[in-house]
């Protein structure tokens, strides 16, 4: 049987082939025009703060001078070279997008758009959405940006991703909560997500059984038949659909079908650092570190417990269990060490591949390190300045290339969603924690959180 993390890097591989308080009401400062921002890379920067403040800022410029402009969502994959073999450089796409949505609430807290230029996108967003095709409430791994008609994952996915529709959702619901008590205009962004949330039929993809399905479609019904189990990336997709107000799961398909009936919890100890959870057919060392980010854009682990594990642990061991495999460097592979690691799901030297320690090809990732700020503050910071004085060779209008290898010498002009946009709200959650505040304010979220057993 293929293991989870084999069968999506094989799934991926085969369908795209390179491929909650509301913070302050005013406008905050803003030096650029809201429809373009400056991203020049500097020659130095006063401290650290200043530094993080600019790697925020030209990241979450893929969600910004980079969204595919009639939606205003985030291109799958924006390529500087011009190249794009899949003829897909206008297909937008779920997951990404709602990452880059959790930016927007960065950039309009850091000053680098304004708060009217945010909501304005933000409305447009949602507008899209709700026009979109939809299968059951539940939005497409990927859409045509200009006409909102589906593009198919692969041959059997052409519906409803209920996982990337999740993390579309975690993100809205942040925004939702940041701008409900607003002026008008605000209330009625709030009210349009609302309407969103509660239309999600959850308890349409059990398919009338104890657990969640990753996939539907309005053609080949549930035949992608892939169970929502864990440990992995979708554990958000559990908790928004216990909290779901019109759509709700019962605890039990939690605690059968992701939890395993209590066997997810695991002994196994990577480098030192205890995983707690079972890692998707990466037990002994832990999976790619994108499990340690897309469920926690908005869900907060510092304090979250339930009766498998500490969260906070499970992320954080994760995170420095792969910083810790990076420095004993075992395949000898040219740069790893204390100031360049991070292994994660990404354009790779033949492809795309989701590396981990148990799949590392000599591939970097930067949103692998920049992503983690939150566990690894003081590596992720060696990371970032590594990675910076690398200077253009892996540097451009976006930030950091999706990916490079210094053993093959090795990189390309190219980007992808799910990397760069996590990098902005995980660097604000280090420094703020403004998403965590937000999703974990929803009231149908701590009441879905109490119905699985969670405290926090």
């Amino acid at each position: 049987m293929i293991s989870t993390i084999k069968k999506i890097a094989l799934y991926i591989l085969l369908v795209s082939c390179w491929s909650c308080a509301s913070a302050s009401n005013g406008d905050g400062p803003n030096t650029t025009k809201p429809d373009t921002l400056d991203v020049t890379r500097p020659t130095s920067f006063t401290d650290d703060n200043a530094f993080l403040d600019y790697i925020q800022k030209v990241h979450f410029n893929y969600m910004w001078d980079g969204a595919e402009p009639i939606s205003g969502m985030a291109p799958e994959r924006i390529h500087l070279d011009g190249i794009y073999p899949e003829h897909d450089s206008s297909v937008v796409t779920l997951g990404g997008s709602g990452f880059g949505v959790a930016g927007i609430l960065v950039a309009i807290e850091r000053g680098f758009i304004t708060r009217d230029a945010g909501l304005k996108r933000l409305t447009k967003i949602v507008d899209y959405l709700s026009r979109a095709d939809r299968f059951h409430g539940v939005w497409p791994h990927w859409l045509y940006g200009p006409s909102g008609k589906v593009k198919p994952f692969g041959t059997k996915d052409d519906g409803g991703d209920l996982v990337e529709s999740s993390f579309m959702m975690q993100s809205l619901l942040c925004v939702r909560q940041y701008f409900k008590g607003g002026n008008q205009a605000e209330q009625q962004l709030a009210d349009k997500i609302d309407a969103l949330w509660k239309t999600m039929e959850f308890d349409w993809y059990q398919n009338g059984q104890d657990k969640l399905y990753w996939h539907w479609s309005p053609d080949y019904d549930f035949q992608m038949n892939f169970p929502l189990e864990g440990y992995n990336e979708t554990m958000i997709t559990y908790i928004l659909a216990a909290s779901s107000p019109t759509h709700s799961i019962s605890a039990s398909a939690y605690h059968n079908c992701w939890a395993r009936g209590g066997d997810i919890v695991s002994s196994a100890v990577a480098y030192g650092y205890p995983l707690i959870l079972k890692h998707n057919g990466a037990e002994a060392t832990g999976g790619p570190l994108f499990w340690a980010h897309y469920s926690w854009i908005g869900l907060n682990p510092t304090k979250l417990k339930d009766e498998y594990a500490e969260y906070w642990k499970v992320v954080q061991n994760h995170a420095l269990s792969d910083y810790a495999y990076c420095v004993d460097n075992p395949k000898h592979y040219k740069g790893y060490g204390e100031n360049c690691w991070g292994l994660t799901a990404s354009y790779s030297i033949d492809g795309y591949s989701a590396h981990a320690p148990n799949n590392d090809l000599g591939v970097i990732t930067p949103t692998a390190a920049l992503s983690s700020f939150p566990y690894t503050p003081e590596q992720s910071m060696r990371a970032l300045k590594y990675f910076w004085n690398k200077g253009n060779w892996i540097w451009g209008k976006y930030g950091f290339y999706d990916a490079f290898s210094e053993t093959a010498d090795w990189t390309v002009p190219r980007y992808l969603a799910i990397d760069q946009c996590t990098i902005a709200p995980m660097i604000e959650n280090y420094r703020s924690g403004l998403l965590w505040k937000l999703f974990m304010s929803c009231p149908e979220i701590q009441a879905g959180l109490q119905k699985l057993g969670f405290t926090y």
